[in-house]
């Protein structure tokens, strides 16, 4: 009998064996078929983004993309005391410290607003998503026309008694910019929002009105928290949106505009005009550590925000 129980114990641990080394080949199998589905991706972004990002990261410590003699950070000190690099960066930071709050806040109003019952919503949402579907060069005509020395915003100003502004030549300049970044981006965001608040399950909101029915208090510590992970994208796609208005400005006011519009993606565009790699490469290094770090701030802040709404 125990003759009998150790041959079948050894055929079991046999089996088992074996089906421990075809799962095995099985496993090695399906790893070298993901690897395949992945290539043309991984390719796509090594061709696109990495390579041309350690490109970058070279000329931005050479002297020239000629001779590449290594210079250390003298590059990045270059740079950092450039006039024109300090302008640019100066106003960047101020815009997006104001576009981006704004497109945030604004946006979510419009969507708390649409997500009530109130006549023609969907009217409302297709009116404020129609800027999305404007191409740019349209946009920057109706600006154009609008913001135009002898345009229709001045001429409202003299029929009121005042004097015309030279709006896109001025100190204003950022005004209409930041007009034209709300209009074009505001659409966009409340769609986002408005799903955000889709998710927000209904028997949750229905507890919360019972414990309390000031609906501010209720919007605060309920639709708020919920929509924690809406607002970091919407603030990181904004931030990047207003990194990218360069295209909007430049059209509207060539390579050297007003100086309180003259962004960091001008000076950029200038450097590679002039093939100055070297400023151009350390200044768009130091562009990307800003962003990381910024965007990282904000997903602390919102991980924070989110385990408290969890507890």
């Amino acid at each position: 009998m125990a003759d009998t129980e150790n041959k079948k114990e050894k055929k079991v641990k046999a089996k088992k064996v074996k089906l421990s080394a075809y799962g095995r080949k099985m496993a090695r199998k399906e790893r070298r078929k993901d690897s395949l589905f992945l290539m043309p991706s991984f390719l796509g972004v090594s061709v696109f983004y990495l390579i041309p990002f350690a490109v970058v990261l070279v000329y931005s410590v050479v002297d020239n993309p000629v001779t590449m003699n290594y210079v250390g950070i003298s590059n990045y000190v270059r740079i950092l005391q450039n006039d024109a690099f300090k302008l640019a960066a100066a106003n960047t930071f101020k815009f997006s410290l104001i576009a981006v709050p704004l497109a945030v806040v604004i946006s979510l109003l419009m969507a708390i607003l649409l997500d009530q019952s109130i006549p023609l919503a969907s009217q409302f949402r297709t009116i404020f998503l129609s800027p999305m579907m404007v191409p740019v060069a349209s946009v920057i005509l109706v600006f154009r026309v609008l913001f135009d020395y002898n345009g229709a915003f001045n001429g409202i100003l003299r029929f009121f008694g005042g004097s015309n502004i030279d709006w896109l030549k001025s100190d204003y300049a950022p005004l209409v910019i930041l007009a034209l970044f709300l209009w074009k981006n505001l659409g966009y965001n409340m769609i986002l929002f408005l799903a955000g608040l889709g998710t927000i399950p209904r028997e949750m909101m229905e507890v919360a009105y019972l414990d309390s029915s000031n609906a501010l208090k209720l919007f605060f510590i309920v639709k708020i928290r919920y929509l924690s992970p809406t607002i970091l994208f919407v603030t990181i796609m904004s931030l990047i949106n207003s990194f990218k208005i360069f295209r909007e400005v430049y059209l509207l006011s060539g390579n050297y505009p007003h100086g309180s519009v003259y962004t960091l993606q001008h000076f950029m565009n200038n450097m590679f005009d002039s093939l100055d790699y070297q400023k151009l490469s350390s200044g768009a290094i130091i562009m990307s550590i800003v962003m990381v770090i910024i965007i990282g701030i904000l997903y602390i802040l919102e991980s924070r925000f989110g385990k408290d709404m969890e507890e």
